[in-house]
């Protein structure tokens, strides 16, 4: 039923929380995870003072996000799971949606905060956004 399974990370013990249910489904069902780490970079026009530090500072988030990435397959492929890894640069919601298209998922399987009130109105929820816009399964675990 599924072939590829998306799992966004964004680096925190939190979003990797869904990868043990990840792996258990990619088995049972003969699957690659397809692994996905949006770099969350600030706008350019910030460092319109200081474009060098700029750069510097968005080369650095970058490099951190694949570094993060290439971690994380070494860790799935010694335990024998089917698995790549890609980075993207952007709006944390639309790269999992376009990944998810580009990368042909059947299922995008995803941690969430589980924020309420006044915090989910503040910083919003991705979570969210992915199972609204999706147009393939989402399989949302709460940590806890």
């Amino acid at each position: 039923m599924y072939k590829k399974i998306l799992v966004p990370l964004d680096g925190s013990p939190l979003a990797e929380a869904v990868l043990p249910h990840a792996q258990a489904l990619a088995r049972s069902e003969g699957a690659e995870i397809v692994l996905l780490r949006v770099a969350v970079t600030p706008a350019r026009y910030l460092f319109a003072h200081n474009p060098a530090g700029g750069d510097n500072i968005i080369h650095m988030i970058e490099k951190e996000a694949k570094d993060y990435m290439k971690a994380e397959v070494s860790k799935l492929q010694d335990e024998g799971v089917r698995v790549t890894g890609m980075t993207r640069e952007g709006v944390v919601s639309e790269e999992i949606l376009e990944a998810a298209d580009e990368t042909h998922a059947d299922v995008i399987a995803m941690s969430t905060h589980g924020y309420l009130g006044v915090k989910r109105w503040l910083l919003g929820s991705v979570a969210d956004r992915v199972v609204h816009h999706s147009h393939i399964p989402v399989i949302l675990i709460h940590p806890n």
